[in-house]
């Protein structure tokens, strides 16, 4: 149940960024985007963290919503043409946020180690 809940909770949120967030901005502008982003990202940190639609286990990799909203970002228009011809041509965004993905991880780790040191040096001393 736990799975079922989590791709209820993570597809609500990538709908609706996907489907309100662009008409929002459409309509008021950058203050629209805001407006958005505050109700949409605001609502659905509350229904899937808080509340706790969204499964993220303490031993495992932490999966926030981004994902299931990139997930939904890259499919909608998939389905929208009938045809995988959008998803082949976002192949090179993908490779990209990727790579920017996997630089992130490294850097995060590599600043965990200096902290881990710093609190260590500083319990040495």
């Amino acid at each position: 149940m736990k799975n079922i809940r989590t791709m209820i909770g993570g597809g609500i949120a990538g709908i609706f960024v996907m489907s309100v967030w662009g008409k929002f901005a459409d309509s008021y502008g950058i203050a629209g985007g805001w407006i958005a982003a505050l109700i949409i990202i605001g609502t659905m940190w509350f229904l899937n963290h808080h509340i706790g639609i969204l499964h993220n286990p303490e031993e495992g990799a932490w999966v926030d919503m981004a994902l299931a909203i990139g997930v939904c970002g890259t499919l909608r228009p998939v389905f929208s043409a009938g045809s995988i011809t959008p998803l082949i041509d976002s192949i090179p965004t993908l490779i990209v946020v990727i790579l920017g993905g996997l630089a992130g991880g490294i850097t995060a780790a590599m600043i965990q180690k200096d902290i881990a040191k710093e609190k260590e040096r500083k319990r040495a001393s």
